[in-house]
């Protein structure tokens, strides 16, 4: 059974796809060669699923960073005979100093070893199980390295020492001494590719360095935030970057399948996918985290992965990252899953639901990115307005809700919201758009989801605007009412909901739950971190700064070492559950920071005058 805290983990990304390296040098997953591909290694879910661990053969300490504005992992062991520094990077492309990030990678997982202190004994234990545990490789040794051959996979690991094979494993033990450094490296290709080969050791050592370089140009060049929490909220937009695939411009809801909301639970969801709802947020966060000069790039992969939208045809709520539609969801029995949390999925059978909140987050990004996204082509233009008037046409059907819920379709109060601000975004897009003949018919229906709203969604029992028409349940999803503008932050209903959603929807030590009623799934899960940076947001923005800094703060605690995020946290034991990272969280991180930072702003200013 696979027990490692899912804190303990750490991302690394060449923005095609995704490994997570262990504290203890391990690196349990890895998807070849797109995030959503099967993991060749995927000790995560199954201790027999496969893994790459590289550490001292004894006893150690370890800590770890990223190095300064990268995504390249550093991993320190301090032992008692001297000190190694792990490395670990997938490597980006030789035209990354240009600042495309992640373009022309060589799907190469690059690991240093070097000895800083001393002398330190170290073992290596490679063991690929490509698709998911299923194929035991045939590993053969080649000069500088061993190759694995199995199912659609050809690995060849680079090794600067010689490993030692036996029933699918390849292992090492040697020394090194101060100041020498070795490098290791995982290639992939298929047959239709560029054969995976050994690659030199002066090559992986100029690569490794060469992306520690790509991130730090990156970085200087896009990120600008100045405000409080600036390292926390810098890490996240280039967690969000990380996550992002560079080919199509499509953005993961997180790098990982399985890992449950409950441990031991069956709420367990396949995120390598991009669901529009959060790529578009991710994009409104990284306006701010980072300069999104990929807009285009996600606006035109929308643009070519939707059919046309029609009042029969409503826009698919997820895509691969290739533009897929069908991601039908199946289990893999033979996995036991993190700490036995069954079934273990992928795919992700949401793809088909009906969400009609999709349109106004992506109405809402087109607008916050206008002027990244330059001049709109046609197709875009048409994309975009079919997505507003398709939500002046849906907004009165029941959905699953923006929580996927699997019991039956609501009038959920968010998702009614949401087609308000399609149109309201579209409204004050109609110029860019050449959509001046559709702003009359927008203005009304605008209108009649505003009233609706405010007749059906607020409960005066529950005191607070509820889940769902004629509902008296709490659903943290309402805390964005004032965020999207749909009523002032300090109306008295809104000041209302916040305080009822900080009293009746958190556990003990204040994070907030999504909801807490019956949506066709067994089990129980943790308190969403998205949420309540939410509450932080909401606070901010009615001018209860305090109280947000609080709310902010008891969110951010959860980071792990690394400034990373899961989805959840286990009100039990303090324990991160769900995919990791998870963009939902991270994007809730930086909104809040940056509302935070200017609510601060506006009470100097008010001082001042």
């Amino acid at each position: 059974m696979t027990t490692t805290p899912i804190a303990d983990y750490a991302l690394v990304s060449d923005r095609h796809s995704a490994a997570l390296i262990g504290r203890d040098g391990s690196a349990d997953w890895l998807c070849f060669p797109r995030f959503d591909s099967p993991a060749v290694f995927g000790r995560l879910l199954d201790e027999d699923a496969g893994h790459w661990s590289i550490r001292p053969s004894g006893p150690y300490e370890t800590s770890r960073r990223y190095v300064p504005r990268t995504m390249v992992l550093e991993t320190t062991f301090r032992t008692p005979t001297g000190v190694l520094v792990l490395t670990d990077t997938l490597l980006t492309g030789p035209d990354d100093r240009d600042h495309r990030l992640g373009a022309g990678v060589p799907h190469l997982l690059a690991r240093r070893v070097a000895c800083t202190e001393g002398e330190v004994p170290v073992e290596v234990d490679y063991r690929p199980r490509p698709e998911y545990g299923l194929v035991a490789p045939i590993l053969s040794r080649v000069d500088g390295g061993v190759t694995a051959r199995g199912g659609a996979e050809w690995l060849v690991l680079t090794s600067p020492v010689p490993l030692e094979i036996a029933d699918s494993v390849a292992r090492a033990a040697f020394p090194v001494r101060a100041g020498r450094a070795l490098h290791f490296g995982l290639h992939r290709s298929t047959l239709e590719e560029t054969p995976a080969h050994v690659w030199d050791q002066e090559t992986l050592a100029a690569r490794l360095d060469g992306t520690v370089d790509a991130w730090r140009s990156w970085s200087a060049l896009h990120q600008a935030y100045d405000g409080p929490w600036r390292e926390l909220v810098h890490c996240s937009g280039r967690v969000l970057q990380a996550l992002s695939f560079q080919p199509s411009g499509a953005i993961v809801a997180a790098a990982t399948t399985s890992l449950p909301e409950g441990a031991g639970g069956e709420r367990n969801w396949d995120y390598r996918y991009t669901w529009v709802r959060d790529a578009s947020l991710t994009m409104g966060a990284l306006w701010v985290a980072a300069c999104p000069d990929e807009a285009n790039d996600f606006f035109a992969f929308l643009t070519t992965a939707a059919p046309s939208l029609s009042r029969d045809r409503a826009l698919q709520i997820m895509f691969g990252v290739g533009g897929e539609h069908d991601l039908s969801e199946r289990t893999l029995p033979h996995l036991r899953g993190w700490r036995d949390s069954r079934p273990v999925r992928v795919g992700n059978g949401a793809w088909n639901q009906r969400q009609i909140d999709v349109y106004g987050e992506l109405l809402d990004a087109a607008l916050r990115l206008e002027d990244q996204l330059g001049d709109l082509d046609e197709d875009v233009r048409r994309f975009l307005i079919a997505c507003a008037d398709t939500a002046a046409e849906r907004w009165t059907e029941k959905d699953q809700g923006i929580w996927e819920v699997r019991s039956d379709p609501q009038h959920f109060l968010y998702s009614k919201v949401m087609c308000w601000v399609a149109l309201d975004r579209a409204i004050a897009l109609a110029a860019r758009l050449d959509a001046a003949d559709h702003v009359a018919a927008w203005r009304s229906v605008r209108e009649e989801i505003h009233d609706t709203v405010l007749r059906e969604g607020w409960n005066e029992r529950a005191r607070a605007f509820t889940q769902y028409f004629g509902s008296e349940a709490l659903d943290a999803s309402n805390l964005m009412l004032p965020i999207v503008g749909f009523l002032p932050p300090d109306d008295p209903r809104i000041l209302a909901t916040i305080d009822a959603v900080a009293e009746r929807l958190t556990d003990d030590a204040g994070l907030v739950y999504r909801y807490r009623t019956e949506d066709g799934l067994a089990g129980e899960e943790g308190t969403f971190l998205l949420c309540t940076f939410w509450l932080a947001q909401a606070l901010a923005l009615s001018g209860q700064v305090d109280r947000a800094r609080a709310a902010f703060e008891r969110a951010a605690a959860y980071a792990n070492d690394l400034g990373l995020l899961a989805e959840e946290v286990d009100p039990e034991t303090g324990e991160l559950l769900g995919n990791f990272p998870q963009a939902f969280s991270h994007i809730g991180l930086v909104n809040a920071a940056w509302a935070i930072d200017q609510a601060l702003t506006r009470t100097v200013d008010r001082e001042l005058t």
